[in-house]
């Protein structure tokens, strides 16, 4: 009977395990002895120590197959941030999650850790040094940041049911809230940095250049999960919880911007433009294509959410995550700008 339990207490299902940090959530299982189940909307990558299933989050069907007979559920299936489809993220943050839920209880899943992100406390103004006591936000920046909201209530209401009607088994919930994810692979944040400066779109610096934000590297967010879900017991302070979880190094916005240019080749960022200005410039962009929306679909690079994210403070204290699940980074920032600059050659001046 114990050895059944050790099993499944060593098994696991990474929901959105082909994504960015999927991906490295599932190696770092596999190297701390994991058996690992992946599920997601596609396969887009082989490996023979892990179980693959192809399904939609949405359809029970499909995901209670992915989930059965494992003792831990991570859940990082999301669209990228930058989309702008708000039916997407209701149908894959909200109702995906509410799903996945239900299915866990179903198939008498313990233990649910779930990727939030920083973002469900920010409006677009300054937050520095930010703990988890800091409220939702009550008008969120974006669809995305609505739908996480949304999303990180559910998991952690459902902390502490019954798992079936007829068991006593409580299911035990986590959140996780990384900030500025970034990495090898990464497809999003340094990716795009380093497109807009080979296009020579990396010129301007919005604001002072002075406001301070988490990047996270993305072995530091894997470890903060595991640790969450190793330190999930019942009658544990870390149950129903959220934690930040980040490189604990904020840093100017635009000096990792700087950094990622010139490490790739470019030119850094010299010309100063007023943040207030920019910001009504988007607003108004973003006024028209809500205008014009019902006849053309137009989404200008310049919006409101980049502006704030790239001209305000947003930044976090991981104190907690400390605290409570003996987190801290192993992969300083130093290091996890050089190992992921490095996997950025082909993007490199010298080689456009």
């Amino acid at each position: 009977m114990m050895d059944t339990r050790s099993r499944k207490s060593k098994s696991c299902t990474v929901v959105g395990g082909c994504g960015f940090l999927g991906r490295y959530l599932v190696e770092g299982l596999l190297d701390k002895g994991y058996r690992v189940n992946i599920f997601d909307i596609r396969k887009t990558f082989s490996d023979d120590r892990v179980s693959f299933f192809v399904g939609d989050l949405c359809t029970k069907e499909d995901l209670l197959p992915a989930i059965t007979d494992v003792g831990v559920v991570f859940h990082c299936a999301s669209p990228p941030p930058a989309s702008n489809d708000r039916a997407l993220f209701h149908r894959v943050n909200y109702s995906g999650t509410k799903n996945l839920i239900a299915c866990c209880r179903e198939a008498g899943v313990p233990k649910l850790v779930l990727t939030s992100s920083a973002s469900v406390v920010y409006e677009g103004t300054d937050i520095e040094n930010g703990t988890e006591t800091v409220p939702y936000a009550r008008k969120p920046i974006d669809y995305y940041t609505e739908t996480k909201i949304l999303q990180e209530k559910e998991v952690l209401a459902v902390n502490g049911m019954s798992i079936t009607s007829d068991s006593a088994q409580q299911l035990l919930t986590v959140a996780i809230r990384p900030h500025g994810i970034f990495g090898p692979r990464d497809p999003q944040l340094v990716k795009k940095m380093a497109e807009m400066a080979r296009d020579g779109k990396m010129k301007f610096i919005i604001g002072n250049g002075k406001n301070l934000v988490d990047f996270t590297y993305v072995e530091n967010v894997v470890h903060g999960h595991i640790l969450a879900a190793e330190a999930l017991r019942v009658g544990g302070p870390v149950c129903g919880q959220a934690f930040n979880i980040t490189n604990d190094e904020p840093m100017p916005f635009w000096t990792f911007v700087s950094q990622v240019c010139t490490g790739l080749g470019y030119p850094a960022p010299r010309y100063h433009l007023p943040y207030l200005l920019v910001y009504f410039i988007a607003l108004v962009l973003h006024f028209i294509s809500l205008l014009i929306r019902p006849v053309k679909n137009i989404e200008f690079s310049l919006s409101p959410m980049k502006v704030a994210l790239a001209g305000t403070h947003h930044y976090y204290s991981c104190q907690k995550a400390k605290d409570e699940l003996s987190y801290r980074p192993l992969v300083p920032m130093d290091n996890a700008l050089e190992k992921t600059l490095e996997s950025f050659s082909e993007m490199r001046a010298e080689t456009k």
